[in-house]
């Protein structure tokens, strides 16, 4: 093979930042930004983000040089993506702290709602059934977070972890702070409307599982390459059929059970909003099946079947 150069220039001052020589027409962007690394220690792999156009789409690490649009000579562009934090660890930060934040809520901790005897505990037995429902939801994403996702990307900018956190944590004190307040109410419909919330959230829940253990699968040899999803023997996967992200369905379905079981606003609005993110995810990734597979099911829909 005939050895290419690659110049890699500030993709907003478009200066001159180092100029590649003799790198292998087969090297893939991967190697080309451990090159740049040590070239440049502070951005490590993770912070950069190569490009062919420094308006475009960053290259991914498995694309090789020879097939992309580029001369003997390429010219590709850099930018700092900022410090990185792994994704694993956003999810454990993200979810470990409504875990633990409900509980000082769930326990009637004194600097929250007073010393006054009728404080302490609650007569409502779906009080006690909301911290199981909360506790349960987070501790599962903690274990999918461990055991079960497999990222396509491996770092998010530092700077969203706070954000991030701000929306859960935050969340989970409002929703917390009003189910287990001493005011509270019980569902207008009592136990048949709780029992109907349960049976929901434990379905969507399932469900949810079902969908990431099904989307690990398509990972499991370590390719990060996109692949369409299909249905399993798992009924739970059959969601598939209809829409292209049925574990955003499902989760919204767990938090409109939730909303249910526990009749309250803050629930309510948490779920309105998760909805709308996961709506905007969900046709984000449905747009990208549909630019990248020819082939891609045509009836399905990015969150709701038929619908949207």
């Amino acid at each position: 093979f005939v050895s290419s150069q690659v110049e890699i220039l500030d993709w907003e001052t478009k200066k001159q930042l180092c100029f590649l020589d003799k790198v292998e027409p087969n090297a893939t962007i991967r190697e080309i930004r451990l090159m740049f690394h040590k070239l440049y220690p502070r951005w490590y792999p993770a912070r950069q983000s190569i490009k062919l156009d420094p308006k475009g789409k960053s290259l991914r690490d498995e694309e090789i040089l020879q097939h992309l649009p580029v001369g003997t000579t390429a010219t590709l562009y850099f930018k700092d993506l900022g410090p990185q934090i792994g994704w694993t660890t956003v999810f454990l930060i993200e979810y470990t702290g409504p875990l633990f934040i409900y509980f000082v809520f769930y326990f009637r901790m004194t600097f929250v709602y007073g010393l006054d005897e009728r404080f302490t505990s609650s007569p409502h037995p779906v009080v006690n059934l909301a911290c199981i429902c909360h506790s349960f939801h987070y501790i599962k994403r903690l274990i999918e977070t461990i055991f079960v996702h497999r990222f396509s990307r491996g770092t998010m900018p530092l700077r969203n972890i706070v954000k991030n956190c701000l929306y859960y944590w935050g969340f989970a004190a409002w929703l917390a702070y009003y189910i287990n307040h001493p005011l509270y109410t019980p569902p207008s419909y009592g136990k048949k409307q709780i029992n109907f919330a349960v049976i929901m959230f434990l379905l969507c829940e399932a469900g949810n599982f079902s969908i990431h253990v099904a989307l690990s699968d398509l990972r499991r040899n370590g390719s990060k390459t996109c692949k369409i999803p299909y249905p399993t023997k798992n009924p739970f996967t059959w969601l598939f059929f209809f829409v292209s992200c049925p574990n955003y369905t499902y989760e919204v379905g767990t938090w409109i059970s939730f909303t249910i079981m526990t009749q309250c606003v803050p629930v309510g609005l948490f779920t309105l909003l998760c909805f709308i993110q996961m709506t905007v995810w969900a046709k984000d990734k449905h747009c990208t099946y549909l630019r990248e597979f020819k082939d891609y099911p045509s009836h399905r829909m990015p969150i709701i079947p038929f619908l949207l």
